[in-house]
């Protein structure tokens, strides 16, 4: 039988009244990659894992929680779904909303949105208001309008969406048939970290597997209260789908990095950079900069010997969406193309004069 999504495959660990009824785009079953050459840069024995949560169907792993939501927005008789988003939730709300024949409303702040998930939101049909403030007032707005009217939250806040997020950890430890030694995400609204958690623990109480991996939630220098203690009244950082200074899930993602025995990674921009470059050059996969921040909290855990070595030591870093979703920024940093005429002496000179061969 083909896949058909998450529901359908973990049905025995989620909610759900009846599996048959899912709304579903086939989320999930995404790619975990060894990811040999970035191993080989870094010149470790432990194995490095790269799970591609750009492969879902609207690029980001958001679409793990959202087939959820608006599975239960349906069995609930919702007409229709609010959230406030930086981009990625937006993205997959409207898109699953859509699916299920409900009406969306998306909440961003203003300027603070990639254009490629602004341009997904208003493609699936969703009403898009831009806000002037932050993703927090945002957030403090949309749930506002569901105390007063009659419209399903489908942010990170509504407990389906972790249910569903929850079974990224499902097909980690089914790839790796373990549980992974340490696991690095990103933690914007803090969800995610919090998801896999349950996930893990799921697994090892149902006897799947034995053991629970480390947590280490990487969260940009700019936008890093969990990392700090702090709430960030103004965050900044180029990782637009991580730029949240009061994380809603802050709580459950403190109880999951504190009982697994790991800790929070503060990342700058530039480490994001960095590691968002060496992702593509040396895995060739196209990921969003908040993505790379997994990467970049894993590149620094390991400067800096906060990693225990061990050769076949199982490392997972989790890149949760897809590098199209902010075009600019690859651009922005990326060789730019050169100029040339169309002349074969020209081209000759251009390909064979650099390290094309070195």
């Amino acid at each position: 039988m083909y896949y058909k999504g998450i529901i359908d495959r973990y049905n025995k660990y989620l909610p759900v009244d009846d599996a048959e009824m899912a709304v579903t785009l086939y989320e999930g079953n995404t790619a975990l990659l060894p990811a040999k050459r970035l191993q080989a840069d870094l010149g470790i024995d432990m194995e490095i894992y790269l799970k591609v949560e750009g492969d879902n169907p609207t690029g980001s792993f958001k679409d793990r929680g959202m087939t959820m939501a608006l599975t239960k927005a349906v069995e609930e008789g919702s007409k229709a779904v609010i959230c406030a988003s930086t981009g990625n939730t937006s993205a997959s709300a409207s898109a699953y909303a859509a699916r299920a024949g409900l009406k969306s409303v998306v909440l961003v702040p203003e300027g603070k949105i990639a254009q490629g998930k602004l341009s997904q939101a208003l493609f699936y049909g969703a009403k898009v208001l831009s806000v002037e403030g932050n993703f927090d007032r945002c957030l403090e707005l949309v749930r506002e309008m569901t105390e007063k009217h009659p419209i399903s939250l489908v942010n990170s806040v509504n407990p389906y969406r972790l249910e569903g997020q929850k079974t990224g950890a499902f097909e980690i430890c089914d790839s790796l048939e373990t549980s992974p030694d340490y696991f690095f995400i990103p933690v914007g609204n803090a969800g995610n970290i919090s998801a896999y958690w349950m996930g893990f623990n799921d697994y090892k109480d149902d006897g799947v597997t034995h053991d629970l991996p480390v947590m280490i939630g990487c969260q940009a220098e700019g936008a890093a209260p969990l990392a700090t203690g702090k709430t960030v009244e103004n965050p900044e950082t180029i990782a637009t789908a991580i730029r949240i200074g009061n994380p809603a899930s802050k709580d459950k993602a403190l109880e999951a990095v504190s009982s697994s025995g790991g800790h929070f990674e503060i990342v700058t921009d530039d480490e994001i950079i960095k590691a968002y470059k060496k992702v593509g050059k040396l895995e060739g996969i196209f990921l969003e900069p908040a993505s790379a921040a997994s990467v970049a909290g894993l590149l620094k855990a390991i400067e800096n010997n906060k990693i225990e070595d061990g050769k076949g030591k199982k490392l997972v870093c989790i890149l949760t969406g897809h590098g199209l979703k902010d075009p600019e920024t690859a651009i922005n940093y990326a060789d730019a193309p050169i100029r040339i005429s169309p002349d074969i002496n020209e081209i000759e000179k251009a390909v064979l004069g650099g390290d094309l061969f070195d």
